[in-house]
């Protein structure tokens, strides 16, 4: 029942993926969250870190794409120094996003590796398109209520995720 919320990876942050193992699993292009994923809820433009992160990214040979459900000046503003492929207003879970972003950079759903911070949105939107799915640990603490709430239920599935995970 809790499966499809399952990541296929669990991680503390973007900069533990290891690329190499993605490439070695066919994956081509990265699928990304911004708000603690990347950076921390409030910050509007990509910092430092994420910046270098992103080039190393590119450097590795990935596609990259920003899949948010924030607004378009969100999501442009955040984009002004990594200069990524993006889509704005995903609704994610849905589906349609996470394919149009597998379209933007030429590739299949099957090839990419959604990253993000929350099960409900990401990680089950990701699986249910057919990606890779990696969640990371949220970046910051502050966090809209709505995303607070949404914390509760995860507790959850992360527990049942660590039980069904143990003795792999």
């Amino acid at each position: 029942m809790f499966e499809k919320f399952y990541p296929d990876l669990m991680l503390d942050g973007v900069w533990d993926i290891d690329l190499d193992s993605l490439q070695k699993k066919g994956i081509k292009g990265l699928i990304l969250d911004i708000d603690n994923t990347l950076v921390p809820q409030y910050t509007k433009e990509a910092d430092e870190n994420a910046v270098k992160w992103i080039e190393r990214v590119k450097n590795s040979g990935f596609k990259i794409c920003i899949v948010s459900n924030a607004s378009k000046k969100r999501v442009l503003k955040f984009n002004d120094s990594i200069s990524v492929l993006t889509v704005h207003r995903a609704s994610k879970p849905g589906t349609a996003a996470f394919k149009k972003a597998a379209r933007l950079m030429g590739i299949e759903l099957c090839e990419s590796a959604v990253v993000g911070d929350q099960i409900f949105t990401d990680i089950y939107g990701g699986n249910r398109a057919g990606a890779f799915t990696i969640l990371v640990k949220p970046i910051d603490k502050r966090e809209f209520i709505f995303v607070r709430l949404k914390r509760i239920p995860e507790k959850l599935v992360l527990r049942k995720y660590k039980k069904s995970t143990k003795g792999s």
